[in-house]
């Protein structure tokens, strides 16, 4: 293996690029458009994917992508003060679930990309 790997970026798709883009620098992303109906999204200029204008529901749908992060219930509150289910229909922000492994609760975007948002227990 190559190591000097320096990002791993999946592609997302979006049923509407703009509401996508919208959505996740509401969120807190830099949304960075590198050409027409493609951009690449991150935290800390280190994190992050590409999000695409294309859509397919089941691709989209069957979507799921982990974001370890510290502050599990504070990021949480953080999303909760947006209204988010309100200003981007099918968006939902569940409840904190406790695991075994950890904690974490759940976002679906507006293409229907679930998020899971968490932190592993020591």
């Amino acid at each position: 293996m190559n190591t000097s790997a320096k990002a791993i970026l999946p592609f997302l798709g979006s049923r509407n690029f703009q509401e996508s883009c919208t959505f996740y620098e509401l969120l807190g992303f830099d949304v960075k458009l590198i050409s027409k109906g493609f951009a690449r999204v991150y935290i800390n200029g280190k994190i992050g994917f590409y999000l695409q204008d294309y859509y397919s529901k089941e691709w989209c749908e069957n979507t799921m992508v982990f974001l370890e992060v510290e502050g599990l219930e504070a990021e949480r509150e953080s999303f909760l003060k947006l209204n988010l289910s309100e200003k981007f229909p099918g968006v939902k922000l569940s409840q904190i679930k406790k695991n075994d492994w950890g904690d974490e609760f759940f976002l679906h975007d507006p293409a229907g990309i679930l998020w899971h948002f968490g932190f592993f227990h020591q």
